[in-house]
């Protein structure tokens, strides 16, 4: 039978175990029973989000029982399948692989990513890639995460979960990380975040000070700036450029990297 767990993340943003279920079949039918039955043991209150792998009977079940739910392919599932896929393509290791993980990870808006997936597929003749073909059709479902590190390590992964959680919890209630700028915001951070969540914040605070932002234009109650900023990839520094949009009057913010709406800060 297979095992089938729930995951979530913690206030820690630790991996936690959710639930789980044993299933004799992995059809539509069995997986529409499985989200059910955990849906009423969360007294009927489904997830904001989903990521599964591209399961053609776990996409159609999630369409039934999660409707309102934003449901994505982990990416990462996807990316492990490249030397499958396109290994014995002649440029995979010249050009191919680097230019297609650029345009899935480096493309910060819809048309800088269609410009640059077409490129790619003119530039190594992949028009009838199938798997390609198949990936671009569905291309909204994609997101990024690693689900690997747990799948790895899911031996006595409950008790540890519990052990490092309530660890984390003792830790954050009697430890109190000094804040690192002048800033009111940062010290309000400090007052209601757990320790972990603290120091992720604490990272753009300190992104903060190195970024350049410039207002490129102005229409009425909404600004456009542009925001310089480097991004540490492996020991290598990237210069990038956010665009981001301030309506005054709703005092409402977005930029163009989506962090905020991926990761929360």
């Amino acid at each position: 039978m297979s095992f089938a767990p729930f995951v979530g993340v913690n206030h820690h943003g630790q991996s936690i175990i959710l639930g789980a279920g044993l299933i004799s079949s992995e059809d539509t039918e069995t997986f529409t029973w499985l989200f059910q039955t955990w849906l009423n043991c969360m007294d009927g209150d489904a997830p904001k989000a989903i990521i599964t792998d591209q399961d053609r009977a776990m996409k159609n079940a999630i369409a039934l029982v999660f409707p309102n739910s934003r449901h994505r392919f982990c990416l990462w599932h996807i990316l492990k399948k490249l030397p499958e896929k396109l290994g014995s393509h002649g440029a995979y290791k010249t050009g191919l692989k680097s230019q297609l993980l650029n345009c899935v990870y480096d493309s910060h808006t819809t048309e800088e990513f269609e410009r640059s997936w077409a490129v790619i597929i003119e530039t190594y003749n992949l028009q009838e890639n199938a798997w390609l073909q198949s990936l671009y059709v569905e291309r909204m479902y994609w997101a990024p995460t690693n689900l690997k590190e747990f799948v790895d390590q899911f031996d006595n992964a409950l008790r540890k979960k519990i052990e490092n959680e309530n660890a984390a919890d003792f830790h954050s209630f009697n430890t109190a990380i000094p804040v690192i700028s002048p800033s009111p915001l940062e010290k309000t951070f400090q007052n209601i975040y757990t320790c972990n969540k603290f120091r992720e914040v604490q990272k753009e605070v300190m992104g903060m000070l190195s970024s350049l932002p410039t207002l490129h234009l102005k229409d009425g109650v909404i600004a456009t700036y542009h925001v310089e900023d480097e991004v540490d990839i492996d020991d290598f520094i990237k210069e990038v450029t956010h665009t981001v949009y301030f309506n005054e009057v709703e005092c409402d913010v977005k930029c163009s990297c989506a962090l905020f709406e991926m990761r929360g800060i």
